[in-house]
Parts: C-alpha cells; structure tokens; sequence
C-alpha cells in the first residue's frame, strides 16, 4: 500500500506494576530521522526501540515518547548516609556558636538537605522490561503505520485523478500539434517560395515546433507514475525524479509551440503537474 509520511499511533500497557505509554507521530522529511525521548531510567532500550522502529518507517521525521511508571513497592531502596548527616550538623554547630544562634535543628530538616538520604533504585532486567515495552510499542508502530497507509491512500485517490487530467491535456495537444505544424509548413512554404524559390527553411522549422517526442515522453511517465502507485510500496523518491521529467517535457513544449490554444493546455498540465509533486512529497 501507499504510505503518507504524516501519521500518528499510540498504545500503552499496564503490567508486573509497571505502566509504559508509547506515542509515534511523523511529518515530511526526506530521509528517515528518528527522535526517541525516554525516560533516564530505560534509555539504555534505545538501540533497540530505533532498530525495531526500522521495521516500520523508512521515511519521515519520526518522533517517539515513552513514559514508563513502576509502582511496585520493592524498586528502590532508601539510604541513610550517616557521614554527610554528620557533617551538617558539626557545621550547624559551629554556626551556632560562631553567630550565637541557637541550634533548633529538626530531624525533619535533616532530611531536607541533600544526600543525607538518597533512593537506590532495585536492578531491572533489561530483557524483562524490553519484553514489556516491546508490547505497546508494537501496537503503537501497527497504528501509526495504519494511519498513514489510510492518508497514503487518500493521496493516491487525488493523484490518480490529477494524473488523468494530465493524460487528457496531453492527448489534446497530441490532437492538435499536427495542425499546428501543417498550418506553419504551409505558411512558410510560401513564403521562402516567394523570398527564395526553395521550400529547405520550412522543413527545418517546422521540426522545431514539433512536439511529438514530448508527447510520447509525458505519456509514458503519466502511466508510469499511475503503475508504481498502484503497486504500491515506498515509491515517494522515485515518483519525485519522475515528476521533475513531466515537468521538464511541459516546459520544452511551452518553449516550442506557438499556440494560444496548445500554451492554455501546457500551462494547465504544467500547474497539475505541480500539484502532483507537491503530493508526492508527502509520500513515503
């Protein structure tokens, strides 16, 4: 299926007294940049939250935010280090005595400062939390992936109909060009017949406002293009460079043509055109 690269998933899991919420959502980008904010405590899970994400994405700017919350009684061990305690009051002492202020020191206090206690918490299994997280961050991948196949299909819907809007215009000019290169032949021949006596001049001109390799060029990379989106897959690049060909062809034929009716056509396939790009863009 088509992808667009703007899409969002999220999931969250509640297991083992731990809680983990996974959130994806990507925009545009031309190549594949991930940004994944966990928390300090399991950010050694990154390499493989990014490696499991390549399964996914391959283009796009990717942003992904975990949270996870353990509640579970026995994660963390308090510690009492007696030697800093021990430290602030022999300087509260000395303060006391130094400033003649008397000494209301509180336990309470205490424990306010700094490493007087500090939280120690339990070691975790890496391979007990990967196993998981690995859950909703799945399910959060499968949805983010789902949103944007259904915007991926939505686009191709749009380019699709821009694309035979584009095959009408050109068959029209493929309809008209050769009246157009009739009417220049026959009103030249005349005139080098009248300046010259020879009909050389009008032939060489002639090829000039032909536009029939244009023609053939545009119509094959407007089924081109029709063929790889209904294949579907990652086509976002390919139909990038195939959109710069289109519109280079519906350039040379309005720098070609001398025709109030045929430059209307070209300058209208050459706005669809861009319209097409400007999708493809968005096209993983």
């Amino acid at each position: 299926m088509i992808k667009s690269m703007t899409g969002f998933g999220r999931s969250e899991i509640v297991e083992n007294d731990r809680k983990f919420a996974v959130e994806i959502k990507s925009v545009n980008h031309r190549f594949c940049d991930m940004s994944i904010k966990l928390p300090k405590k399991i950010s050694f899970l990154e390499t493989n939250i990014r490696t499991y994400l390549k399964k996914y994405v391959e283009r796009g700017k990717v942003d992904v935010f975990i949270t996870y919350e353990d509640y579970s009684s026995d994660n963390a061990n308090i510690r009492y280090n007696d030697d800093v305690a021990r430290v602030y009051m022999n300087y509260f002492k000395r303060m006391s005595e130094e400033f003649e202020i008397p000494m209301d020191i509180k336990l309470t206090d205490l424990g306010n400062y700094p490493e007087i206690f500090t939280i120690e918490e339990e070691n975790v299994d890496p391979d007990e939390l990967w196993k998981q997280l690995v859950v909703p961050l799945d399910e959060a991948c499968r949805r983010f992936v789902e949103s944007r196949e259904k915007e991926g299909e939505n686009l191709k819907k749009d380019l699709v109909d821009k694309l035979d809007s584009m095959k009408r215009n050109v068959e029209r000019i493929e309809e008209i060009s050769p009246k157009l290169v009739a009417d220049y032949r026959e009103k030249l021949t005349e005139k080098v017949r009248e300046l010259l006596g020879t009909a050389r001049v009008e032939v060489i001109y002639a090829d000039k406002i032909c536009v029939d390799e244009e023609i053939v060029r545009l119509i094959s990379h407007i089924d081109s293009t029709k063929d790889i989106l209904l294949a579907g897959g990652s086509v976002g690049r390919k139909l990038d460079f195939i959109a710069q060909e289109m519109n280079r062809e519906s350039n040379t034929i309005l720098s070609k043509v001398n025709s109030l009716e045929i430059s209307d056509i070209a300058i209208s396939l050459k706005t669809n055109i861009e319209k097409v790009r400007e999708q493809i863009q968005n096209l993983e």
